[in-house]
Parts: C-alpha cells; sequence; structure tokens
C-alpha cells in the first residue's frame, strides 16, 4: 500500500483514502508508522457523530487541525521509525522509535520537537500507548490521592486501568474499581485494585444506604471514598460517583461525554455534603500546578511509567491497517472482548 490515511466520512463510517506525505522538508523528519492505538472514548463519540458541533478537533495538537464536522482525520497516537532526516537535522534521528500525536496514516512528517524518542526496546504497540499513560498521568496529578485515602475509579477502559496501575503505588488505605465487565474487573485487579464490583452493585447498595455509604461491602468505610475518579464515559456514572463517596469528598471527571446526556441527582447529599466535582483533561495542566509542571515535564513523567504498563495485557486486539473499519465497528459493537484495540502498519 502506498501512504494512505484513515478517514472519518459519516456516522459509524471510516475510510482508508490515499494520501500525499512528500518529502521531508528541511526542519523535518519523515516517519513511518508501525502501530496506532485506537480512543475507545473519544474516537467512538466521534466514530459515533456524538461530539457537539463546531468543536475544534484538538487545539493542543497541530496534527488535528479544524473542526469534528465529517471528513476528518482524527486520532493521536501513532509511534513508528523515522526512515528520513530533512537537511537540517540531525542524521542521528534516522532509524529512531518515535511517537507523536498524529492520526491513523501509514506515515507522517513532523519536525524533531513535535515527535517523543521512545525508549530503547520499546515495542511500536507499547509506544502508541503513550497518551493513555500521559492522560492517567494527567488525572493522577489533577486528582491529588493522600496518604491513607480511599479511592474508587468507575471505568476500567484503558485509561482506567493505566490510572489503576498509577494509584496502586500510592498508600492508600483501599483502591476499588467499577466495571461492568468481568475482563476488565480481573485486569484491574491484576494491575493493583483491592476489590473490583459492578456499578449495578454499586447502585443497589446506594439505593440501601441513603447516607452515602453504597460502596461499604467493597471496603469502603460507612462514611464514603474520599476520592472517586470518574473515567467511564457514562454520564449516568458521575451519579453513581456522587452516591460512593463521603463528605467533603472529591469526584476527579477524566471522561468526555461528547453529547451523551444522563440525569444527575444534584438536589441531594452533593448539596449539603459539600461534594467537589472537577475535570481533569490533558489538553492543559492544572492552575495549581503550572508553577512547577508544563507538559514536557508531564510527558516525561508517563514515559518513565510507560514500562509498568503491561501493554500485552491491555492490547486485546491488533488490526492490520487496511482493515481499519473493523476494528472500530468491533469497539462499536461494545464487545466485552476488546480493550485496547491498536491499528498495525506493514
Amino acid at each position: 500500500m502506498t501512504d494512505a490515511a484513515l478517514y472519518f466520512t459519516g456516522p459509524e463510517t471510516v475510510e482508508v483514502r490515499a494520501a500525499t506525505v512528500g518529502e521531508p522538508d528541511a526542519d523535518e523528519l519523515l516517519v513511518d508508522t508501525r502501530a496506532s492505538a485506537i480512543s475507545a472514548g473519544t474516537e467512538l463519540l466521534v466514530y459515533r457523530d456524538q461530539t457537539p458541533d463546531d468543536l475544534p478537533a484538538d487545539e493542543a495538537l497541530d496534527a488535528l487541525d479544524g473542526d469534528l464536522s465529517y471528513p476528518l482525520r482524527y486520532g493521536y497516537a501513532a509511534s513508528g521509525v523515522v526512515r528520513a532526516a530533512g537537511a537540517d537535522v540531525d542524521p542521528d534521528w534516522v532509524g529512531r522509535s518515535v511517537f507523536s500525536f498524529v492520526p491513523h496514516q501509514t506515515s507522517f512528517r513532523a519536525t524533531p520537537d513535535s515527535v517523543v524518542a521512545l525508549p530503547p526496546g520499546t515495542t511500536p504497540a507499547a509506544g502508541s500507548l503513550l497518551p493513555s499513560v500521559e492522560t492517567a498521568t494527567n488525572v493522577v496529578l489533577d486528582a491529588a490521592p493522600r496518604l491513607g485515602e480511599r479511592v474508587v475509579v468507575f471505568g476500567a477502559g484503558v485509561i482506567g486501568l493505566c490510572v489503576t496501575r498509577l494509584l496502586a503505588d500510592f498508600p492508600l488505605e483501599s483502591l476499588v474499581v467499577v466495571d461492568p465487565i468481568e475482563r476488565r474487573r480481573d485486569l484491574a485487579a491484576a494491575l493493583g485494585a483491592d476489590r473490583t464490583t459492578t456499578p449495578a452493585e454499586v447502585g443497589a447498595a446506594d439505593s440501601a444506604d441513603s447516607a452515602g455509604s453504597g460502596l461499604a461491602d467493597a471496603t469502603l468505610p460507612a462514611d464514603g471514598a474520599d476520592l472517586a475518579i470518574e473515567l467511564s464515559g457514562q454520564p449516568s456514572a458521575l451519579d453513581d460517583a456522587i452516591g460512593a463517596v463521603g463528605y467533603d469528598a472529591r469526584i476527579v471527571v477524566g471522561s468526555w461525554y461528547g453529547t451523551k446526556r444522563a440525569p444527575i441527582d444534584l438536589g441531594g447529599r452533593f448539596h449539603r455534603d459539600r461534594i467537589d466535582i472537577v475535570s481533569s483533561q490533558v489538553s492543559t495542566i492544572s492552575p495549581e500546578l503550572r508553577g512547577r509542571w508544563d507538559r514536557d515535564r508531564r510527558m516525561d513523567a508517563a514515559l518513565d511509567r510507560l514500562d509498568g504498563i503491561p501493554a500485552d495485557e491491555l492490547i486485546t486486539h491488533r488490526i492490520p491497517f487496511e482493515r481499519a473499519p473493523e476494528a472500530y465497528e468491533l469497539l462499536d459493537s461494545g464487545s466485552d472482548e476488546a480493550v485496547q484495540v491498536i491499528l498495525e502498519y506493514s
């Protein structure tokens, strides 16, 4: 196959189209893509046409220009090998494994400061998980877990599992993960969760206990969790999070719901119990951290933790790029077997 790129062309429709990449300019690299990860959260919103009209694709990423209207190229998790370097670029770049926030396509041009050199020995598949680890790093920075806290994570998709792995290194009193899919709960337990449970069990416990101790039988005490992190992508899970935490607790929302809506009960415990709800979004650094942290430092922290994420366990499907429509159909079907789906390039 010559150069090609993936386009979202309409609701539940993607196409692989010919693309012209060309030779690198003097200040650029030419990179052959080896693997790119599909975001089962954000990309499915684009695939299903569940994103707000006229919203910019991502103002923080140069490769994602324009808005989210069809047709568009979208994706931000490509790893590959540098094939060529421009006249003004250090030739030592050639042959190096790199990562870049670019859409799914067979090759791309980028300046050296817009790629991340991957650690030696990092496989292309593992390298494509870097944005998930960076997002998880950002979530944990925003959540600021404290010594001895009781934490519950809603959602054991790839981001939720990466967050679970990072939180497992903290001296918490307990770490509970909530997800409806058994395979994902098993992965969460393997990555360090003390206990896993289902949204149905949480909802049943919440109904039986109006004081907010919905997870009391899941290692959380009667006064609820100190911190909940919502990563399920389902707005209704935010209501479960409110029911799971206690007085003066914190809820960090890392999900992007797009145009999805669900009733949220803010008329009960939420108001009187002074529960804080904050957004965590990887495009920016929290204002409280900007004096000491920037995106480069956060990326370095994510790179340091990339090896601790078991890529082979999270990656359940490796699909050739030319069969990309099958990958999105699989994720859209809600298959319990799919966790991380990646596209591989020959």
